[in-house]
């Protein structure tokens, strides 16, 4: 009698455990890499905008009306691309940081830090944090070298409806190959997976959450390797460090949603396009044990989204201003630019950087790239908005020490990044992706993105498309007619993301160590590239559209057909 009353208790016990036991319901939702997308227009371009965080808040209020419980997350690279962001970093910097209200205006519940918004330099993304408010700004291998602890938040805990969810947030450790210090003064950057590994226990012991997500500013392609260190680890982590739920990453701009390891791992791509999604489904018991746990990972498109019309009434002012900003009139030109000639041989886009570049600096030689995949200055009145697509990133303009061996060999790094060895006249002339994807979503089809094909002015050379990586440029002469000397220093004009080591064409190219390119500085603006070359325009009041043909691909019978049939692949004209 005793065992078949304590059997029937054990039964009852059980029964009411599972009775206690409830299903519970969240979807976390992430956007990143917005750029300054924030509105339906791009500013730039002087168009409507498909993506736009307005469209994005749309979407999260019918979410949200649905009786979800949503968590939502941003994942840095917000400060910078769009002229409403950079009018609020750099022209009036009185007003409460609007991206910080934009994203209190959501209901955001935690976002994370960009390389990009590191760019914008200390006294930008220290006001973005701190007008955040309640919204943790997330970085736990940010560190602050003279504490030795996280300068940002490492992780949040949010709860809903019972839930708790710990959301830690990583950014690429890459940047000092990037960015010059003093946009960065006083911090470290952590690897990835080792500060993931450091973490996961950390949070695990001290908060026993129900829910564990990853919010990493860093790409899936772990091959990559900037600055030393592994530039892209969210596959990595996925894959190497138990723990995550779900991870949503960015910084590559491709859209990703899939499962490695039991880790649902999403990226939403770039500029507020559409929005990365993890429906959470759990059973607790009575005890607040996870008895069930299902993770569902989607991207969903805001294309269809109207723009929140409470978010543009809010943000009217905003609009108007940045809009004043970007219509007022610089100059006049001549002729249309076109970057999209650039790849191809000498541009009058490209000429018209190196011209300026050389004018501000009084370098020997102008390196530069074309910063977009394609862009175009109308002929006619120009305005500062053509200044974006002139110049896309906030680069300080650099003049370096190098000798003329370490520009022929740097120039060698550039077009291996670029072209193909030809053999025959059906063979590309640009390198594309084989399996279709390139590096960065931005890019088209090629392997590796544009921003990284430097060529050069002041000096006068051929690229010989039939010979290996490494042999294939010949400098003929400086741009006077007067001997280049290999052996003899040059000041070369270069921006500061090359000149940190970015792109590695100093680096692998020129054969300069790291450590050592501080040393071949010679001098830097003090404010953007962007705005020195609006001011140098200004100054002309006409752009004269000319093309400077210092440099040329051969043989022609193998580039020039190549050229229109590559041209035709990634431009369709």
């Amino acid at each position: 009698m005793l065992i078949r009353n304590i059997s029937l208790l054990i039964l009852m016990a059980l029964s009411l455990n599972n009775i206690a036991a409830r299903e519970l319901k969240v979807s976390l939702v992430e956007t990143t890499d917005m750029h300054g997308n924030f509105f339906p227009r791009d500013f730039i371009n002087a168009r409507p905008a498909a993506g736009s965080l307005a469209r994005v808040s749309t979407l999260v209020d019918s979410l949200r009306e649905s009786g979800r419980n949503i968590v939502l997350l941003d994942n840095g690279d917000i400060l910078q691309g769009q002229p409403t962001a950079y009018y609020y970093n750099f022209i009036d910097t009185v007003t409460p940081h609007p991206v910080a209200r934009m994203l209190n205006f959501l209901g955001y519940d935690a976002a994370s830090i960009g390389n990009h918004d590191v760019e914008t330099g200390h006294a930008v993304y220290d006001r973005y944090r701190d007008a955040l408010g309640g919204i943790p700004l997330l970085g736990a291998n940010v560190i602050d070298t003279v504490t030795g602890q996280p300068y940002l938040q490492p992780y949040a805990i949010i709860e809903r409806d019972g839930v708790k969810i710990a959301v830690l947030g990583l950014l690429t450790p890459s940047i000092p190959a990037w960015l010059p210090e003093n946009l960065w003064s006083g911090l470290r950057f952590d690897d990835i997976v080792e500060s993931a590994s450091r973490w996961i226990p950390i949070i695990r012991e001290k908060e026993h959450p129900h829910i564990i997500a990853g919010l990493f500013h860093s790409g899936k392609d772990s091959s990559v390797i900037t600055g030393g260190v592994m530039e892209n680890a969210s596959l990595e982590v996925a894959r190497l460090v138990p723990g995550f739920d779900v991870i949503f990453f960015g910084h590559d701009h491709n859209q990703f949603a899939d499962v490695v390891e039991n880790v649902a791992v999403l990226n939403p791509g770039a500029h507020a396009g559409a929005v990365a999604m993890a429906d959470i489904a759990l059973t607790i018991d009575n005890e607040g044990n996870i008895l069930k746990k299902e993770v569902v990972p989607h991207i969903i498109s805001v294309a269809e989204s109207e723009p929140d019309s409470l978010f543009m009434h809010e943000f009217e002012d905003e609009i108007n201003a940045v809009t004043e900003f970007v219509d007022r009139q610089v100059a006049v030109s001549t002729d249309t630019l076109s970057l999209r000639d650039a790849y191809f041989g000498p541009s009058s886009f490209m000429t018209l950087i190196h011209d300026l570049q050389l004018a501000i600096s009084g370098a020997d030689v102008s390196f530069a790239a074309p910063l977009t995949m394609d862009a175009t200055i109308a002929a006619g009145p120009v305005k500062v908005n053509d200044m974006f697509k002139l110049y896309r990133y906030e680069n300080l303009l650099y003049t370096m020490r190098l000798s003329g061996r370490e520009i022929k060999d740097y120039l060698e790094e550039s077009y291996d990044k670029w072209i193909e060895t030809m053999t025959e006249a059906d063979d590309h002339l640009l390198k594309f992706a084989t399996d279709g994807n390139a590096t960065k979503g931005d890019f088209a089809r090629l392997k590796n993105p544009s921003y990284n094909f430097d060529s050069a002015a002041g000096i006068i050379y051929t690229v010989d498309v039939t010979q290996p990586a490494g042999n294939r440029v010949t400098v003929i002469s400086m741009a006077d007619g007067s001997p280049f000397d290999p052996e003899a220093d040059y000041k070369v004009a270069i921006n500061s993301y090359r000149a940190n080591g970015g792109g590695d064409l100093l680096t692998r190219g020129a054969g300069i160590p790291l450590q050592e390119l501080k040393n071949r500085i010679l001098s830097a603006t003090d404010k953007d590239l962007r705005y020195y070359l609006m001011k140098e325009i200004e100054r002309r009041g006409t752009i004269d559209a000319r093309v400077d043909s210092n440099w040329r691909f051969i043989p022609e019978h193998l580039t020039a057909p190549a050229s229109l049939r590559d041209r035709k692949i990634l431009f369709g004209d």
